[in-house]
């Protein structure tokens, strides 16, 4: 912690404290694994996925990786996270052969590392959470394949009031106090609310992946008390 926050480098080793009550909390959340599996379904892979290479940042305890294998149940899925904890609970759970998981930052990843590039490349609630925000799209950019898909599903505020209002009164109301409740220590939580309040707005995040070269960058909210709040971008490598 610095000054009472919970610095980006800080953030792997928080979720591995959390580790245990994560699945709880996000499960808490109405429509969370359901917008996962919508977002996952962005790729539009043919036949099921079979013959493609998925890539799965940050993929925690598996809740994003398992909306990966429901919308692409025959593709080759790599999930990758920098906390061994979140990793630990991953791995814990029932896969098939095809879906593996490996402990390391993301950024710090080539594509080569993990036998890419990849044809799809799913990073859900991570961009915020990455030391080198600025230059993570072009990092995403050379683990993918030319044509290769890249779809980010995250926290990115609207412009205006409205959805500050809202995210601020369901951190402050629900998500906050059910942290502390459940793990015993609300510092990631408040941590999420403020990532969410200084991560860019949707148009800010698609220039952002526009400016790293991506193409067709298109953007869809979710539902419920997410929508504005909440939102999937779809963009491809050149």
């Amino acid at each position: 912690m610095t000054g009472g926050r919970l610095p980006r480098s800080g953030v792997p080793a928080a979720f591995d404290r959390h580790a245990a009550a994560y699945d709880r909390l996000v499960g808490a959340n109405p429509g969370y694994h359901a917008d996962l599996r919508r977002a996952a379904r962005a790729f539009a892979l043919p036949a099921d996925g079979a013959g493609a290479r998925l890539l799965d940042l940050g993929c925690g305890t598996g809740a994003s990786t398992a909306a990966l294998l429901a919308a692409a149940p025959r593709a080759e899925i790599v999930g990758v996270d920098a906390s061994p904890g979140m990793l630990a609970r991953a791995r814990a759970k029932p896969w098939p052969a095809t879906v593996r998981f490996v402990e390391s930052p993301a950024q710090d990843l080539a594509a080569e590392d993990l036998g890419g590039p990849f044809d799809g490349v799913f990073a859900a609630y991570l961009l915020r959470n990455l030391p080198a925000r600025d230059a993570a799209p072009a990092a995403l950019r050379s683990l993918l394949r030319p044509g290769g898909v890249l779809v980010v599903h995250d926290y990115a505020l609207r412009d205006g009031p409205l959805a500050r209002l809202v995210w601020h009164a369901v951190c402050w109301g629900v998500i906050i106090p059910a942290g502390r409740l459940l793990a015993g220590d609300a510092g990631l939580y408040r941590y999420l609310w403020r990532s969410a309040l200084d991560f860019d707005s949707p148009e800010g995040l698609a220039d952002r992946l526009r400016h790293a070269g991506f193409t067709g960058v298109r953007i869809r909210t979710a539902g419920g008390w997410q929508r504005g709040i909440v939102h999937t971008f779809r963009a491809e490598a050149p």
